[in-house]
């Protein structure tokens, strides 16, 4: 766990609402008091069905708010006093309707109305329903909020309240700890001024107007960077190839498909750019003929020949105009041989760094939630993560990329 001196002595208005996850808020209470923060719960009439308000009162040594005529002093309105107290807001568990309140702006409850009244940092830790997270609404409303600079932690994969799998799940109160520790820092500004182009996700070479060709790339890892360049004050600009996550926040996004729209996006953004980082799966061929009309079975051929054209490489077409000060960052992800196929990758492109994973790895490979990674650089040192999160491994490669080429003091 990450203990930031950023997120102790703080006065922390937690907002909890009606979900069956709201058992977890009593021990992210616990966490955020044993680091010494002053907790203050507002609950909505639904989460007082999962949990007694005075469980988190016990724990928090607070008053717990579950309206706004609750208030002990009459001479202030609660939802007003909280909000100017608080140093900042987290909102976990954060249904669906809540989500959508703070989205449009309503204010019929003591925690809608807090929030409402919120200037400070507010982050928001989603936790429904598969189908309600993945649904157009739900999503727009996460949008809205992301580029209003609410922080919004994914949430996790796993066994749901219905019976079954799915993403919706909220992450464990220690990661939850962990995530606003590490972005609750504002005085951690390592790239500040710096501009960074980040790739990420899985390009997709087309067949017809149905079918394409693509890989297994999630895009969390590239995300992850976008995450953590801009949490350390980087101007930063995400290519995504189809990745469906949530945007970071204050975050360029560019959404493209194919590795030609790729490197026509790389070539525009890097021109001004003082570090680009390739975490991009990028498809290394394409179909020579892309089919007008869908390509249909044919009951006199069993098979079908697929003649595939080598795709530009990015890497390569991009070192060729780099400029001295500009740093390029390689990504590798390999399935044997991992540092020798990077070694060899680092050189016959001239990077300057690169980062090897092993995606065979189920504990590490793709659409994990986890990762471990090697750096090397261009003079054969080599740097190695442990297995954990692709947020902690992103921090370490913004934290090794700024000591190893801008930290003057190194």
């Amino acid at each position: 766990m990450v203990v930031s001196d950023l997120l102790q002595g703080k006065n922390v208005a937690l907002f909890v609402t009606g979900s069956i996850a709201a058992y977890k808020a009593l021990l992210l209470t616990r966490l955020l008091v044993k680091h010494h923060n002053d907790v203050h719960v507002l609950m909505t009439e639904s989460a007082q069905q999962f949990i007694n308000p005075v469980t988190f009162e016990v724990l928090s040594k607070n008053r717990v708010i579950t309206n706004d005529f609750s208030g002990e002093n009459p001479k202030s309105i609660p939802h007003v006093k909280v909000a100017d107290d608080a140093d900042l807001a987290i909102v976990a568990p954060a249904t669906a309707n809540t989500i959508a309140k703070m989205a449009t702006g309503l204010a019929d409850n003591v925690v809608s109305a807090t929030l409402l009244a919120m200037s400070k940092p507010i982050f928001v830790v989603p936790a429904m329903n598969t189908h309600m997270l993945a649904n157009f609404a739900t999503q727009n409303n996460l949008q809205q909020l992301a580029e209003h600079r609410v922080q919004v932690m994914p949430s996790a994969q796993g066994f749901l309240a219905e019976g079954y799998s799915g993403r919706g799940r909220m992450p464990e109160p220690s990661e939850i700890f962990d995530w606003i520790s590490n972005t609750y820092q504002p005085a951690k500004q390592l790239l500040a001024g710096k501009r960074v182009i980040v790739t990420a996700g899985g390009t997709r070479e087309p067949l017809d107007p149905v079918r394409y060709l693509t890989n297994r790339s999630s895009g969390k890892m590239g995300y992850a960077i976008a995450e953590a360049a801009q949490s350390a004050g980087a101007d930063v600009t995400l290519i995504s190839a189809n990745a469906v996550l949530p945007t970071p926040t204050n975050v360029n996004l560019v959404r493209i498909q194919t590795a030609a729209e790729l490197l026509a996006a790389v070539e525009e953004q890097f021109q001004s750019a003082d570090i680009l980082i390739m975490a991009a799966a990028v498809a290394d061929y394409r179909p020579e003929h892309v089919a007008s009309t869908k390509i249909k079975k044919r009951t006199d051929n069993q098979t079908i020949n697929l003649k595939l054209v080598r795709n530009p490489d990015i890497l390569q077409t991009i070192s060729k105009i780099k400029q001295d000060d500009q740093i390029i960052v390689g990504f590798a992800a390999e399935t044997n041989d991992l540092l020798a196929n990077a070694a060899k990758k680092i050189k016959a492109k001239k990077l300057d760094m690169i980062v090897a994973n092993d995606v065979s790895n189920p504990q590490i490979g793709f659409n994990s939630e986890n990762n471990q990674a090697t750096f090397l650089f261009a003079n054969g040192q080599q740097v190695k993560t442990d297995i954990e999160s692709k947020r902690e491994v992103a921090s370490h490669l913004i934290d090794t990329i700024y000591k190893r080429f801008f930290n003057q003091a190194k």
